[in-house]
């Protein structure tokens, strides 16, 4: 697993962000507010939208890009907990004034709607209807949550890492309903993959080549194929109806 300084004052503080402009249209299924575009702004990759110890009164909706949500150790050691793709809901504080036990990294450039909370929470009162899209989505990422946790408790290295590659395909398909898609640009290192795997970026090396030479998958310069989906399911110890639920995420 890496190590990373941890940095906070990194938050919304208006001074990283750019008004965001020529947003795909696909940005706007992806909205949770459909008609506030005043918080759009994007972020370079490699920044943090917010980071551990923050004191936030936004949340972060994504309408492009990727984002890691991230804990980290008193000695730097990262965990990746979650992958973050359009569509998602980040910072929700678990309480007032709660500090974020968490940090969130775009790892490509990305593109927000940064939500004030006054702004949230009169359209929670106003359109019930957003207010249970939302709770949906936070239930969601909790239950995929729940998932990584068991990854790393319970399976093998090698399930590990055919569990991620295989949810993350198949998230990434549900974006492009009705398109055949086989394969993807996936914005990750073997270190960081190994940050949400808990493995080190040689043993996520060892595992790629293997699943290579078997025909399953092939990751080559942050390209992801799919060669053979019936075997990588069985390899990551998914059912498949358990994979199907992913379209959703």
């Amino acid at each position: 697993m890496s190590k990373r300084s941890k940095r906070r004052g990194d938050g919304y503080d208006g001074e990283k962000w750019a008004p965001a402009t020529g947003l795909p249209r696909s940005a706007d299924a992806c909205r949770l507010l459909p008609r506030y575009r005043t918080g759009d702004r994007k972020l370079v990759a490699g920044r943090d939208l917010f980071s551990i110890g923050e004191t936030n009164t936004s949340v972060f909706n994504l309408l492009s890009g990727w984002v890691a949500i991230y804990t980290l150790l008193e000695d730097g050691r990262r965990q990746i907990v979650h992958f973050a793709l359009p569509g998602a809901v980040m910072g929700m504080p678990t309480s007032k004034d709660a500090q974020a036990s968490h940090g969130a990294e775009a790892l490509t450039d990305v593109i927000v709607s940064v939500i004030p909370d006054t702004v949230l929470a009169a359209s929670s009162r106003d359109d019930p209807g957003m207010a249970m899209r939302l709770a949906g989505t936070l239930a969601r990422d909790t239950s995929m949550a729940y998932d990584h946790m068991t990854s790393i408790g319970r399976r093998t290295a090698r399930e590990r890492v055919a569990h991620l590659l295989l949810e993350l395909f198949t998230r990434y398909r549900a974006q492009w309903p009705g398109e055949r898609i086989e394969e993807m640009t996936i914005p990750l290192t073997q270190e960081q993959i190994g940050d949400a795997t808990g493995l080190t970026y040689v043993h996520v090396n060892r595992v790629l080549g293997a699943l290579r030479k078997e025909g399953i998958v092939h990751f080559h310069y942050r390209r992801l194929r799919i060669l053979d989906p019936d075997r990588l399911i069985e390899v990551a110890g998914v059912d498949p109806q358990t994979a199907m639920s992913w379209f959703q995420r």
